[in-house]
C-alpha cells in the first residue's frame, strides 16, 4: 500500500470514529434537528405557496388597472 493510499485509509477511518463517537454522546442528533428544522420549514412554506397559487384566480381573469 502506497503512503498516499495509507493516508486516504487514516483519514476515513478517524472520520468514522468521530461520527460515531458524536453519535454516542447524542451531539450528531441535535445537529440533525437544528438542520432539519429550516428544510422542513422551507419545505411545507413551499407547498402552501403552490397551493394558493393553484387555487387563486389567474392574472389574466383579473383586470387590469393602469
Amino acid at each position: 500500500m502506497s503512503s498516499g493510499a495509507a493516508m486516504k485509509a487514516w483519514v476515513v477511518a478517524a472520520t468514522i470514529g468521530a461520527v460515531e463517537a458524536l453519535k454516542d454522546q447524542g451531539i450528531l442528533c441535535r445537529w440533525n434537528y437544528t438542520i432539519g428544522l429550516p428544510h422542513q420549514h422551507a419545505k411545507n412554506n413551499i407547498r402552501s405557496y403552490a397551493q394558493a397559487k393553484s387555487l387563486s384566480p389567474s392574472s389574466a381573469a383579473l383586470p387590469q388597472i393602469n
